[in-house]
């Protein structure tokens, strides 16, 4: 049976328009399964490259509305979060320009959408599902330094608690958001985790990246890269600083691909050592040629306490795919995809001496035991984490009946 289905997101995108891409992939394969999918997302946002030009399109046989807001510049202007709220007021007329849907999707970031959500599910009488990529506001407290007892951080969380209490359905990518959910917030609740992951469509039309990148990576160095947004979450620097732990080897170059608030800072910082390359960012198209010229991909985050719930960051599943062994420095909690998947080392996350150790580890293994860990992890994600997959496990979610 086919359901009309409104996905929530403000910050969802599409490879033209730009970041993010989840529900783009979400929705194309929903729709192949018979569902109608309409994407609800904002006018503006950092995250897109080309704005939206129309109020409505059809990308890949789903629906877009862009819901009209303001330009609030980048990510730390305080006018972005006056636009969460006119884009969740915005919410509460979509009767008079969309059809009765079956099924309600509100994945935010800040959790207002809820609300009008919420209230629109009880008069269409749809399934509501809330979805959880990124656990607000503890993110903010544990990575923005915001007080627990704010104003508007308890504000937030009493959204946050009306959407885990009300909704039908709980989803999240992070694989232990239900430790969250039982002992921060107090709630007997179930969640179902789904995870980010590849798009074969997609992958299917890689670009190679231009002959002027390729001359710039020699051929006769061990190559650890890093693709990416270059922010202070990632934790470069320690990746960095492990570089200079290292320098003494002159087989072993680092490379970050990618741009970000961080890449100045880094630049400034570490640019005249001979190990480092920085390189400017490049088409999602072209991120898999970028990585076969990679040996090792690294990948890291800030070591706090709010990773312990899961990640999932969209380039894990695209190092995986590429089938090259992965340094790991994510504090991630129990059963990392990557421990799972047997496809890397594992460091701690932040600890200079880990991640060079753990490089090291993989420098000297042999490039037949290299390919062993990649080919296990590219065989893990297109057995578990495509897009294909992911999305008949959320179709499943919507057959079942309310709770």
């Amino acid at each position: 049976m086919s359901n009309n289905i409104w996905i929530i997101n403000e910050y969802a995108g599409t490879p033209h328009h730009g970041m993010e891409f989840r529900h783009y992939y979400l929705g194309k394969e929903l729709v192949k399964l018979s569902n109608k999918v309409t994407v609800i997302s904002s006018s503006y946002s950092h995250l897109f490259k080309n704005l939206p030009k129309t109020k409505k399109e059809n990308i890949d046989g789903v629906d877009y509305l862009w819901l009209k807001t303001f330009n609030y510049g980048n990510s730390h202007n305080k006018k972005r979060v006056l636009k969460w709220f006119l884009f969740s007021f915005k919410i509460f007329f979509l009767p008079f320009t969309l059809k009765k849907p079956d099924v309600i999707v509100v994945s935010p970031m800040a959790p207002f959408p809820i609300l009008p959500a919420w209230f629109l599910s009880k008069i269409y009488g749809a399934k509501l599902i809330y979805e959880i990529k990124d656990i607000w506001p503890l993110s903010l407290i544990e990575l923005g330094g915001f007080s627990p007892k704010h104003p508007f951080i308890k504000f937030m969380g009493w959204f946050e608690k009306f959407a885990l209490k009300k909704s039908d359905i709980i989803v999240s990518n992070l694989q232990n958001y239900g430790e969250h959910i039982k002992n921060d917030i107090g709630l007997d609740r179930d969640f179902e985790w789904i995870s980010n992951g590849v798009d074969l469509d997609e992958l299917s039309n890689i670009v190679l990246v231009p002959k002027l990148i390729i001359d710039k990576i020699p051929k006769d160095k061990f190559i650890v890269g890093y693709t990416g947004t270059i922010g202070i979450a990632n934790a470069l620097e320690s990746f960095l600083e492990a570089s200079i732990l290292l320098q003494e080897n002159k087989d072993i170059l680092f490379i970050l691909v990618g741009n970000g608030q961080e890449k100045n800072n880094l630049i400034d910082k570490y640019g005249s050592n001979k190990n480092i390359l920085f390189i400017d960012a490049i088409d999602k198209k072209q991120v898999q040629s970028m990585l076969n010229l990679f040996d090792i991909c690294y990948i890291g985050l800030k070591k706090e306490n709010l990773f312990k719930y899961g990640v999932s960051p969209n380039k894990l599943y695209d190092y995986m795919y590429s089938a090259k062994p992965i340094i790991y420095a994510i504090d991630s909690g129990e059963n990392s995809i990557v421990k799972v998947a047997n496809c890397g080392v594992e460091v701690e996350a932040e600890n200079i001496e880990s991640i060079s150790n753990g490089i090291l580890e993989l420098y000297n293994i042999s490039i037949n035991q290299r390919e062993m860990l990649g080919y296990r992890g590219k065989k893990y994600v297109l057995d578990n984490f495509t897009y294909t997959k992911l999305a008949y496990k959320f179709n499943n979610l919507i057959k079942k009946d309310k709770n």
